[in-house]
């Protein structure tokens, strides 16, 4: 099927690529942590509760190779690593912010929902028997 519009395509593809970037956990997470100031890797790791030392690294490259964050190396011994949000990192803040507030807001909400999904969902080995009237 032929797109109706292939600026929308090109439009859709640039926010699904963005997103993936951005929008996984442990970005949002880092992004986060930084903008509160410069942290070591380390410091990094402990804020960010759960995350791996390979799925940091992992995180950080690709947030740096998006421009959203810069290293430096300082020539110590041993070599010391500080990460910090750049000026396009920093624009990121305010978005990630806000979903962090809406989803803080919303939770009980989302629970709920999920609850009533689980319950009218359950399988009906699950489900209490229903009496018949006989």
């Amino acid at each position: 099927m032929k797109p109706d519009h292939p600026a929308r395509t090109r439009e859709c593809q640039t926010v699904s690529e963005l997103l993936s970037r951005i929008g996984d956990k442990w970005s949002v997470l880092v992004v986060a942590s930084l903008g509160e100031g410069a942290l070591r890797f380390s410091a990094l790791r402990r804020r960010i509760n759960g995350i791996s030392q390979k799925m940091l690294t992992t995180t950080l490259r690709s947030l740096e190779r998006d421009g959203f964050v810069t290293r430096t190396v300082f020539p110590t011994t041993p070599v010391q690593v500080e990460y910090q949000l750049t000026e396009l990192g920093r624009d990121l803040l305010c978005p990630v912010g806000a979903l962090a507030e809406w989803a803080i807001r919303n939770q009980a909400r989302v629970d709920a929902a999920r609850e009533k999904f689980d319950r009218k969902n359950k399988p009906a080995t699950q489900r209490p028997a229903v009496p018949l009237n006989v």
